[in-house]
């Protein structure tokens, strides 16, 4: 018992240590994209300091409202592709093994094969911890423990440690991904978002005042 209950703590630990890895990773693309979704207003400011009517152009004529509704959904776009992008790189199972180690511990106590299992599907289901690739793995281990003639809590203890270290690597492959993935939406969203609040309309506001009204 002793010795699940400090797999378990380690597979939480991983698990801590997972999220905290995809803090880090977004911190700098996150950041990059706060500073750049402020740039519109500094370009609408910008211009107004130097005597443009940037405002104006931006909300009062049709070029300008143009790119003041492209650069709305651009942005709109961006920030749904960047939380997407972050939802599929959170853990799929927040504690892997745990039905592999939960069953091991209930047939170390003495029960039998059925019972074993039906005190760890009560307990995955009233915890919302149900998985079907643990699942599977308990049925694919039990069945080469009763053809091998295997113990079968060694063989479940096992499982559940090779799928805590499989979690682990998808982890930190997915958080090494999503640094440089997050540069999509930044790159084709969020900065033509700026051209178009906030360029844009400061070159508007220059032709029309050279040329005239637009």
């Amino acid at each position: 018992m002793a010795g699940c209950l400090r797999q378990l703590a380690a597979s939480f630990r991983d698990a801590g240590q997972l999220q905290r890895d995809l803090q880090v990773a977004l911190a700098g693309p996150a950041a990059t994209s706060r500073l750049v979704m402020a740039l519109p207003v500094v370009g609408v400011v910008f211009g107004a300091l130097m005597g443009f009517d940037t405002l104006s152009t931006l909300f009062a004529t049709t070029p300008g409202l143009v790119c003041l509704a492209a650069g709305t959904v651009l942005m709109l776009v961006a920030q749904r592709w960047n939380a997407r992008l972050v939802r599929k790189a959170q853990p799929t199972d927040a504690a892997p093994g745990m039905q592999l180690e939960l069953t091991a511990i209930a047939m170390a106590g003495g029960g039998s094969i059925d019972r074993a299992r039906a005190l760890v599907r009560g307990a995955e289901t009233r915890y919302g911890l149900v998985g079907q690739k643990s699942e599977n793995a308990v049925e694919q281990i039990l069945d080469l423990s009763a053809r091998a003639g295997v113990p079968a809590v060694e063989l479940l203890l096992s499982e559940a440690d090779q799928q805590r270290r499989d979690a682990r690597s998808d982890g930190q492959r997915k958080v090494a991904t999503l640094g440089v993935t997050l540069m999509l939406p930044l790159g084709l969203c969020v900065l033509p978002a700026f051209m178009l609040l906030g360029v844009a309309p400061l070159l508007l506001s220059v032709v029309s005042s050279t040329f005239g009204t637009l």
